[in-house]
């Protein structure tokens, strides 16, 4: 299968954003869904995966700020660093997606992941203690915030979306990683 044009990325950056708007309505109708399963996270994460860093940079910043536009989540206090957080995500699935080639897709998924999800956290955690919220983020908050609450969603993103990238895969819809026979 060869490489995808330019539009077909285009296009799943713009399906992807709208599930950034989508996903937080469905999840917040529970109680506390949105900061524990952060729904928002899933759409950025795929999008650097699946299109590269560029369109997974500006799915993380349109994102969130058009979800806050259209439905006022995420609230205005916290746009700022969430914006930065799925940024991060994005552009660094991207990079890591094409930099690393461990010979297994779910070994570059995987490092990519991790790697976006813990750059993501520690970047955000930095701008909004010292540029979004000086003095008001202490450490125990952050950690709290950003990976106690926030767990059963890490938990879930490392199980979906490393079975929907496969599953796109297989499917067709995506080049494959690694073409059998290459």
């Amino acid at each position: 299968m060869t490489r995808k044009s330019g539009v077909f990325y285009i296009v799943i950056t713009g399906a992807l954003i709208a599930l950034c708007v989508a996903l937080p309505l469905a999840v917040h109708a529970i109680p506390n869904a949105g900061s524990v399963l952060s729904p928002m996270h899933i759409p950025a994460l795929l999008c650097g995966l699946i299109c590269g860093w560029p369109y997974g940079l500006a799915c993380g910043l349109l994102g969130p700020l058009l979800s806050s536009l259209i439905t006022g989540m995420p609230p205005q206090a916290f746009l700022p660093p969430m914006m930065v957080e799925l940024a991060v995500y994005g552009l660094v699935t991207g990079l890591m997606m094409r930099l690393v080639r461990t010979g297994s897709l779910m070994g570059d998924l995987y490092l990519s992941l991790i790697s976006a999800m813990l750059l993501g956290r520690v970047i955000a955690g930095l701008f909004r203690g010292l540029l979004f919220a000086p003095g008001q983020l202490s450490l125990a908050a952050w950690a709290s915030g950003y990976f106690v609450t926030s767990l059963p969603g890490i938990l879930i993103h490392l199980a979906l979306i490393p079975a929907v990238m496969l599953a796109l895969m297989r499917a067709r819809l995506i080049p494959p990683r690694y073409p059998e026979g290459a």
